[in-house]
This record gives C-alpha cells, sequence and structure tokens, in this order.
C-alpha cells in the first residue's frame, strides 16, 4: 500500500516539475531527461523504504 502511495506522490511530483519546466520555455527533450533521472529516483526510493524487512537470524 504505501509503494503505491509513493508511485501517486511521485506522478504528482513528476507532472509538476515537466508543467514548470514547460512554462519557463524548456525544451521537450531536457523536460524529459529531467522527469525520467526524477523518476529513477523516485522508484529506487521508494523501492528501499517499502521492501519487506529480514526477519531476525
Amino acid at each position: 500500500m504505501s509503494f503505491a502511495l509513493y508511485l501517486v506522490g511521485l506522478a504528482v511530483l513528476l507532472g509538476g516539475i515537466a508543467w514548470a519546466l514547460i512554462t519557463a520555455g524548456i525544451a521537450a527533450t531536457y523536460v524529459a531527461i529531467a522527469c525520467l533521472i526524477v523518476a529513477g529516483v523516485g522508484i529506487m526510493m521508494a523501492v528501499s523504504r517499502t521492501r519487506a524487512k529480514d526477519p531476525p537470524a
């Protein structure tokens, strides 16, 4: 459940970043590159924070 919330938050963040960059007049190629980088970092953070903890040995 929390992984899905991370992804929803990431989608909202990416939308805001893309909108701001397009409004600022940045080329679409650079907007796409920035969004891919942020998406990659966001997915890595979501996976690392929501993965199941190893049981104690």
